[in-house]
């Protein structure tokens, strides 16, 4: 059995309050290399492999050592790239801590910045001040060697998006055993490597992904308890992490961390729910925790023992943290102490902070000064699900471009997000030029009516290359020019609108902690009323898909997802006295924004009665 007060994971001792979760493939790539040592967690997409591989290029080259490349060639080529990267940036942020260790105080480098960035509750940061206060002498000495004791870095975690994992053909096109599908050959390269932090599973439930997991001995408690490689999963609404963490807890797998990220109010594709808002959300999580982590320690521990491993004496530590839309000190408080979670992802905002993420000159300008309205929730997505970005970027321009020229989509160099076989018997992609120009030869020929036509032919033509253009922003960055052309993507949450400059870390963290607001728009409302407002937007986006015939099942999602809004108004109009950090006048808007929101949606209901009939009476 297994003592867990021995056992300490990556997470169970917070250094931030905050964490940088995964953006894109590219924004948040490199991001450990930047802020991990300053105790900041931040999370890795590990999907592109070949942007592993140009980045470890990029960091042994800058380290002056030699590079031996991984080719596709090489057999699990995948796997190892993934590997071999995730060890690299591993390897250099621990010689940032030692190199860190080494430096003296009092004097402006990254060591005074490591506890100037710390909230100001945090006993170290207490201690951190105390020291600088006191005379020099042995006392001054004797707290300055305990502080370089406590430095600790962030955790570098990853991120496999489970939806894209395409099955891949050896170079002879003879299709490769399951196990070098692109998810499980990415948890494979994870699981080999040295880390020892935790792999976060977002986008859904995928059961062949999620059964591999047990061939690996690191997601499993050691003797003291210790979880070397630990399993969040990133859901939205309590029944996902139900169902989630059952199938994980039979093969004695346990969830350290349950992050709910907004279903509309976040960056990249939007996984809306059926209207159930992220403040109920989070109440349900706070109200069942307990019941959640004693169901999934019995049957863990059941599972660990058949296995003839270790089992856990007690419940070991289970984390809920949340993302998305997050825009000031306040809200960052208020989730922390009406909802009790653990950590609090800021992401959009982290774009604009060059110390941070990987951006390029181009885009992170166009984020800056692009108007709230040019952030939108877009079609781009081959996946065939509303994917968040803003107007303007380089991707739009040369897909557009190609257009024009009649030639629209992508070569399709990397092929992660093949997902289609209408012409083909092998999936391909629906950004691609072989399907884009295969789909408007077809409906060319069905003679459709011109605004049907017009409409149709703008929703195959809106799709882009995903894979290569997310991934620009590093590589124009890093030098890396390879032979195709780099035309970066973007993909801010909606929150983005209201920030409008890069910032230094240190801005953005003190902003974070209210020592300091940097934000410009004096209206910017309320993370619930802004999140409440994207699934109205949403709701009339899909009954306008759904005209001029809707289906039986369609009007009973459409009134469901109604019945749903209206119980988290009401759940809000009852919350509104508990935001006690905001001002009166704060709390008398967001109650009208509540009120306004509700008018709307019972003019919907007025306005399409034959979905609604006397749903809203």
């Amino acid at each position: 059995m297994i003592d867990n007060h021995k056992a300490m994971n990556h997470s169970s001792d917070l250094i931030h309050t905050f964490h940088i979760p995964v953006m894109g493939t590219a924004f948040t790539i490199d991001s450990p290399v930047k802020v991990a040592r300053f105790g900041i967690t931040s999370v890795v997409s590990i999907g592109d492999d070949e942007l592993c591989e140009y980045t470890r290029e990029h960091y042994t080259q800058s380290l002056r050592e030699s590079f031996e490349p991984i080719t596709k060639k090489d057999h699990d080529y995948r796997a190892k790239r993934i590997t071999a990267y995730l060890n690299l940036i591993n390897r250099i942020v621990e010689q940032q801590m030692v190199t860190m260790a080494q430096l003296p105080f009092g004097l402006n480098n990254d060591l005074a910045k490591y506890f100037e960035l710390l909230p100001e509750n945090s006993e170290i940061k207490k201690t951190y001040i105390k020291m600088i206060s006191l005379p020099e002498g042995s006392e001054k000495q004797m707290h300055q060697a305990y502080l370089k004791t406590c430095i600790r870095p962030g955790s570098i975690d990853v991120n496999i998006m489970t939806k894209i994992d395409r099955d891949t053909y050896d170079q002879n096109g003879e299709l490769l055993p399951e196990h070098f599908s692109d998810a499980l050959a990415a948890l494979r390269g994870y699981a080999l490597s040295t880390l020892s932090s935790a792999v976060e599973f977002s986008a859904g439930f995928n059961r062949r992904l999620y059964a591999y997991i047990e061939q690996f001995d690191d997601f499993f408690p050691d003797a003291t308890g210790f979880i070397k490689k630990q399993i969040v999963i990133k859901v939205s609404d309590v029944r996902s992490s139900l169902i989630q963490g059952k199938f994980l807890a039979k093969k004695g797998l346990w969830i350290s961390e349950h992050r709910i990220e907004s279903g509309l109010n976040c960056g990249g594709h939007v996984f809306p729910t059926e209207g159930h808002l992220m403040g109920p959300i989070l109440e349900e999580f706070k109200q069942k925790k307990d019941t959640i982590a004693s169901t999934f320690y019995d049957m863990v521990n059941d599972a660990l023992l058949k296995k003839g491993r270790f089992t856990f004496l007690q419940t070991p530590p289970m984390r809920i943290t949340v993302q998305g839309g997050v825009g000031t000190a306040n809200e960052h408080q208020f989730l922390q102490k009406e909802y009790e979670v653990d950590s609090v992802g800021w992401g959009t905002p982290f774009l604009l902070v060059p110390e941070a993420t990987n951006v390029d000159e181009k885009t992170r300008t166009l984020l800056a000064t692009s108007p709230r309205e040019n952030f939108y929730t877009s079609g781009i997505s081959p996946l065939g699900v509303r994917f968040n970005t803003v107007r303007g970027t380089d991707s739009e321009e040369l897909k557009l471009r190609r257009v024009e020229e009649g030639k629209p989509g992508s070569p399709c160099p990397k092929g992660h997000l093949v997902n289609n076989t209408e012409f083909t018997k092998k999936p391909i992609c629906t950004a691609s030029t072989t399907y884009q120009k295969r789909k408007i030869e077809q409906l060319k020929s069905l003679q459709l009516s011109p605004d049907i036509l017009q409409k149709a032919f703008q929703k195959i033509i809106d799709k882009a290359c995903l894979c290569e253009d997310l991934a620009a922003s590093a590589l124009i960055n890093h030098h890396q020019i390879n032979k195709r052309i780099l035309a970066p993507a973007i993909c801010p949450g909606p929150n983005m609108g209201y920030f409008d400059r890069t910032m230094t870390l240190s801005e953005l963290v003190a902003h974070i902690y209210g020592r300091l607001h940097v934000m410009t728009h004096a209206n910017r409302p309320n993370l619930f009323v802004s999140e409440l407002r994207l699934y109205i937007e949403h709701l009339v986006f899909e009954i306008k898909e759904s005209l001029p015939k809707p289906t039986s099942k369609q009007i009973g999602y459409f009134q469901s997802f109604q019945k749903n809004l209206m119980e988290g108004i009401q759940y809000y109009k009852q919350l509104i006295p508990k935001f006690t950090l905001e001002t009166q006048k704060y709390r008398d808007a967001m109650k009208d924004e509540l009120q306004a929101i509700r008018n709307e949606l019972e003019a919907l209901g007025h306005a399409y009665p034959h979905i609604f009939e006397n749903a809203l009476s």
